[in-house]
């Protein structure tokens, strides 16, 4: 079957540039793992809880009464009273959530993977105590993609910058080092840890591929399997 989130991640590189510094676009992106989750129906209770609308995914910054960053994107049980709200195209409604139930982060590794690394995978620590924080036992899902093209560009303002396999290291260069240290230190962290290998220059025509398509796929669909009978289980 198509699975939203990995269709929304390739759009955010093909035909276009992927702007780094747009903090929305994992926020997007992680809202379509909750439509995967939907759509897959291997979770009876979230299905009829959604259908309801009295699960939603968090719009706010946090959750009302609690000091914690929500993520990425964090489904959880609607705050008595408030009304959720259905957008077209999307099967699981918004709101402001009491609690959260899964948690996801996304991170994308497009460029200078290493001299990030040490930031990406304490940020990615930090997040999981951030939805565990008032709110249980949360499902903590991290989506992770790891760019592998033989060369790319970044871009800051109105200048780019385009890796030389020097000092500015090709993301190919990269990617299994990245991999390695996020497999290392961050992964047991997670519940699930799904990483995304791609390819994405990022210049005219602005061309993407997945590195391995089935293999992605098949990850992917096993991580969904995973987190809707965990989801039964613990909820």
């Amino acid at each position: 079957m198509p699975y939203r989130l990995l269709t929304e991640y390739e759009k955010l590189f093909s035909g276009q540039a992927y702007l780094h510094r747009n903090s929305s676009l994992g926020d997007y992106v992680a809202m379509h793992l909750y439509e995967d989750l939907l759509d897959l129906g291997n979770s009876e209770k979230l299905g009829s809880r959604v259908q309801a609308g009295d699960w939603v995914v968090n719009v706010a910054n946090k959750r009302q009464g609690i000091r914690a960053r929500r993520g990425d994107g964090t489904f959880g049980e609607l705050v008595a009273g408030e009304n959720a709200q259905s957008i077209p195209g999307f099967g699981v409604a918004r709101g402001i959530v009491a609690t959260v139930e899964i948690g996801v982060e996304v991170k994308i590794l497009a460029k200078a993977m290493i001299k990030q690394i040490d930031r990406v995978c304490g940020d990615l620590i930090k997040q999981v105590s951030q939805f565990q924080r008032g709110s249980g036992n949360p499902i903590c899902v991290a989506v992770v993609g790891i760019n592998h093209a033989a060369s790319t560009v970044g871009y800051e303002g109105d200048r780019s910058y385009r890796t030389d396999g020097k000092a500015n290291r090709h993301p190919i260069q990269e990617a299994a080092k990245a991999e390695a240290r996020l497999m290392d230190q961050v992964a047991t962290y997670f519940d699930e840890f799904v990483i995304l290998h791609y390819a994405a220059t990022n210049e005219a025509p602005f061309p993407f591929h997945w590195v391995n398509p089935g293999l992605t796929q098949q990850n992917y669909g096993s991580a969904l399997v995973r987190i809707s009978r965990e989801y039964d289980r613990r909820f």
